[in-house]
């Protein structure tokens, strides 16, 4: 999932630039594609979540970085589906189509400009949390795998507690 969430924010990173209106169009329908895939992914990864448990957490780790590791999931978690909200929400109030799987249009509501730029500022604030966050976790990842040496590393890469 996780490589699937860098992916759409790859995608999501070409907004930013100048483009044609068909490639704007193009990556819209991509980063929507992806969003609802990562939404399925989620989804998913929370049954999973109730039903095998979270990983467990060496004991000899201080009780500051077992914080530290609550606060982060917590925060992925949150931020993940904020950022499924509010895309789903800005997008249907968007101007243009937002086609899905070149399917079906998210854009279905009556464009309201005021609320796609709110929904929209928020979501492009989750983005920058969520990748500040990533960055957090993957040097906890490491810290974890290539310093302390411990199997908190491989424990992530579970579903079932162990």
């Amino acid at each position: 999932m996780a490589f699937v969430i860098m992916l759409d924010l790859n995608i999501a990173q070409k907004f930013g630039g100048e483009m044609e209106l068909w490639d704007r169009l193009e990556s819209r329908e991509d980063h929507a594609t992806m969003g609802l895939i990562i939404t399925f992914l989620f989804l998913l990864r929370i049954v999973l979540r109730y039903r095998y448990g979270k990983p467990s957490l060496p004991s000899s780790m201080p009780k500051w970085q077992v914080i530290a590791a609550q606060i982060g999931h917590y925060g992925l978690y949150f931020l993940m589906g904020a950022l499924m909200l509010t895309g789903i929400i800005s997008a249907n109030f968007a101007s243009d189509p937002i086609m899905v799987f070149s399917y079906f249009d998210l854009a279905f509501a009556n464009h309201n400009d005021e609320l796609f730029l709110t929904v929209r500022g928020i979501h492009e604030f989750c983005t920058n949390a969520i990748i500040a966050l990533i960055v957090v976790h993957i040097l906890a990842a490491i810290y974890h795998h290539f310093i302390v040496k411990d199997a908190t590393t491989i424990n992530m890469l579970k579903f079932w507690k162990g």
